[in-house]
């Protein structure tokens, strides 16, 4: 079983905020491949259903992202997981926007999120890291603001085309092919240029018979 988790805060004031792209990412793939109604329980909301076969619980911490870890270690203990088992996605301030990268364990690297979710059940779980950019400065109001605020017009024309990718290459991580799932992703929003094709050798003998044709 998977437990696929996105991170945000709840609210409708941060629904669009570009901290909570982990929430819209769960709302995508959850209304897409028909997983149940939500449910509240593990303090998020939850869903239960099926990638590629694999039985996979989405939830929605409903503690404020500080406290993410709190909601993902009741499910994990419920449940009997491991934190293998677990694949949160996020936004990341050090990748460039619409930029889809797959690390497992390490360090939280500044994202109060995954701190406290390390904090309650280690660092050697999945995370799907979505880039919205980062402001060009340490200044925390700055990047409070980026943060906190809302993805512009100009964003959601590579937000609403990622989302759309990540649902459609969702099924890849039921069968636990999170590289494949990473590349399948950047791929379908990169796709390599057609390789111009080359011009036809001239025909040898053609041009002999032009040659042949002229007055002599």
């Amino acid at each position: 079983m998977l437990l696929l988790v996105g991170l945000g805060n709840p609210g409708p004031k941060y629904a669009f905020n570009r901290h909570n792209i982990g929430f819209m990412a769960v709302d995508a793939i959850v209304h897409r491949h028909s997983f149940s109604a939500e449910r509240q329980r593990f303090q998020s909301l939850t869903y239960d259903g099926t990638l590629a076969g694999e039985k996979v619980i989405a939830m929605k911490p409903m503690t404020y992202m500080n406290e993410s870890g709190r909601a993902v270690g009741e499910a994990l203990r419920f449940f009997k997981l491991e934190p293998q088992d677990v694949v949160v996605i996020h936004d990341e301030l050090d990748l460039p926007e619409g930029k889809l990268r797959i690390k497992t364990g390490g360090g939280a690297g500044g994202h109060n999120g995954i701190k406290s979710i390390i904090s309650h059940i280690g660092e050697n779980f999945r995370r799907i890291r979505i880039g919205i950019g980062h402001p060009g400065t340490k200044e925390r109001e700055r990047v409070l603001s980026a943060v906190l605020g809302d993805f512009s017009k100009t964003e959601m024309k590579w937000v609403e085309p990622l989302l759309d990718t990540i649902v459609a290459e969702a099924p890849m991580l039921g069968e636990g092919r999170f590289n494949s799932f990473a590349n399948r992703v950047h791929l379908a929003l990169n796709p390599p240029e057609p390789k111009a094709e080359k011009a036809p050798k001239p025909d040898k003998k053609q041009n002999r018979d032009i040659e042949d044709s002229g007055d002599k």
